[in-house]
């Protein structure tokens, strides 16, 4: 080869990789938005992206409302940009599979008794990701509705409006397949997390905590699981109702009290599993009604009001190697009969005694004292409920039960509190 062909071959080689180059550097471009521009609103830098770019956002105020995507893009925001709303609508609307939505502080949705004005909405989309952005003063912070695989991870939502009626919820779920609620923190909202036939729902690692009725409200939605997420001093603690197959673990509740405030209410619930929870100090620990079989296991549950609270309604629930520590009233139930099984927990008000030293007292532990069932029906009574003659009186109803349920009794309680 001539030394003019092998010039002519690196030429064309060289004009080759350029444009690979230049292809490849198109592909990779990113549309910038910025206060001093030349792109300054949000919404035209995502009009400009076409699908899979990224439209990053240089920090600055944005006063804009309903920024809509219809396309799969990322958008990005770089040292927290905040977009405000005005008070007006909604902020962002998604409408697309395959969006990403990080880093942006996002405040100040409209408010209404008649719409759901929302800080970030997503429609109709799938496989879509919105994390790590902080949500305030907005009305509902994020919604998703008919979506299947999202993902919302590591958002702060927090409001300020201290009455239920005119709050949103934190993270609103309506109609949705297959979601990740992961490391988010929710505060003064309605509902910090809100499910309604939500299908497989993975729920861990959130802070709920200070809102105006339930930390968590789960309803109608089958196959889901909770685990590892703290709820504390919310109006009234969880509720998960109209369920089944739901499996509740190693969270954390404490702290909700009130005239009607639990730490976990179960209603029309079926075939689930409540294990490795702590129930700390909460005016009821467990609320059941019309619930069946719930393994309740292995939970930690420990100077709250009442343990548990479980209605006639309810039937064929499991109590098992549970902690009852240092409760005012460790069960309270409606009916003279037991359709419940509550068998080897550990009760800090048993004392019996264990001769054989097999762990296990001799004699069963009637967790339902009379004194539960006279508040029940004057509940000025509670006044007496340290003096000596209560404590009499619960003592000879255990040896002698009239008044509570003569069924319902822990045959094998443990002496020592479960690891």
């Amino acid at each position: 080869m001539t030394c003019g062909e092998i010039m002519k071959l690196i030429l064309y080689i060289a004009a080759l990789l350029t444009g690979f180059l230049l292809i490849t550097e198109s592909a990779l471009a990113q549309i910038k938005v910025s206060p001093e521009g030349p792109i300054t609103s949000i919404q035209a830098g995502i009009d400009q992206a076409s699908a899979r770019d990224t439209v990053t956002v240089l920090a600055g105020t944005y006063h804009e409302n309903n920024i809509e995507i219809t396309r799969p893009i990322t958008l990005r925001g770089i040292e927290r940009p905040v977009i405000d709303g005005n008070g007006e609508g909604t902020i962002m609307v998604i409408r697309a599979d395959s969006v990403t939505v990080q880093g942006f502080g996002l405040k100040n949705t409209g408010r209404s008794y008649i719409r759901d004005y929302t800080a970030i909405l997503i429609d109709q989309a799938s496989d879509f990701v919105v994390e790590d952005n902080h949500l305030y003063n907005v009305f509902f912070g994020i919604y998703l509705a008919e979506t299947d695989r999202g993902v919302v991870r590591n958002n702060h939502i927090e409001s300020y409006d201290r009455r239920e009626a005119s709050s949103g919820n934190g993270i609103h779920l309506w109609n949705v397949r297959n979601p990740e609620i992961i490391g988010n923190r929710v505060t003064g909202m309605r509902d910090g997390i809100y499910l309604e036939f939500a299908e497989n729902a993975r729920i861990h690692s959130n802070v709920s905590n200070g809102n105006n009725r339930y930390g968590l409200h789960y309803m109608f939605s089958n196959g889901g699981t909770y685990y590892d997420n703290t709820f504390r001093e919310n109006g009234a603690g969880v509720a998960v109702m109209y369920s089944e197959d739901v499996d509740m673990k190693n969270n954390l509740f404490e702290h909700n009290w009130g005239s009607s405030s639990y730490g976990l209410l179960l209603k029309d619930m079926r075939q689930s599993t409540i294990e490795g929870n702590r129930f700390y100090k909460n005016t009821v620990a467990i609320y059941s009604e019309s619930s069946t079989n719930i393994q309740i296991k292995r939970n930690h549950i420990e100077q709250n009001g009442w343990a548990v609270n479980i209605k006639s309604s309810s039937a064929r629930n499991y109590f098992t190697e549970n902690n009852f520590i240092q409760n005012s009233f460790d069960v309270r139930t409606d009916s003279p009969r037991n359709n419940n099984v509550f068998e080897g927990n550990y009760w800090s008000n048993y004392e019996g005694y264990d001769l054989d030293r097999d762990g296990i007292g001799d004699v069963p532990y009637r967790p339902v004292s009379l004194f539960s069932v006279i508040i029940e029906k004057q509940p000025e009574s509670l006044i007496l409920m340290r003096s000596m003659f209560i404590r009499l009186l619960d003592t000879a109803e255990r040896i002698m039960p009239v008044l509570t349920p003569k069924t319902l009794y822990d045959e094998q309680p443990k002496m020592h509190r479960i690891p």
